[in-house]
């Protein structure tokens, strides 16, 4: 699993996750999600490397991602691939976290 971050116009963060994101994936980007949320108001968490999402890597998005939105900022995932998509929906989280395939529409609803 790999992450990088972006700075992008508008005070937002890109987070990219790139690989399978399971046990061993969250392991090794949990502390650098939670440090992003700890200082990130809005966040994109860009999903669309991601070929695996298991119940750890929800983890790895949901307890950061409430951690800015506790702040009063703003979370939206991006571009997941279809499985991946269907563990985010079955698990409600698309209700708490706004899922987007178009990327200006993921900005725009980050502002």
């Amino acid at each position: 699993m790999q992450i990088s971050t972006e700075e992008m116009a508008g005070g937002i963060t890109r987070v990219a996750l790139d690989g399978r994101l399971d046990i061993a994936g969250a392991a090794l980007v949990d502390l650098k999600m939670n440090v992003i949320a700890g200082s990130s108001r809005k966040l994109l968490i860009d999903l669309q490397n991601v070929s695996f999402l298991g119940s750890m890597g929800l983890r790895s998005i949901v307890l950061p991602a409430r951690a800015v939105l506790g702040r009063g900022g703003k979370v939206v995932l991006f571009a997941p691939s279809e499985m991946v998509q269907s563990v985010i929906k079955t698990s409600g989280i698309d209700s708490l976290l706004p899922i987007h395939h178009d990327l200006a529409a993921a900005v725009a609803a980050l502002q």
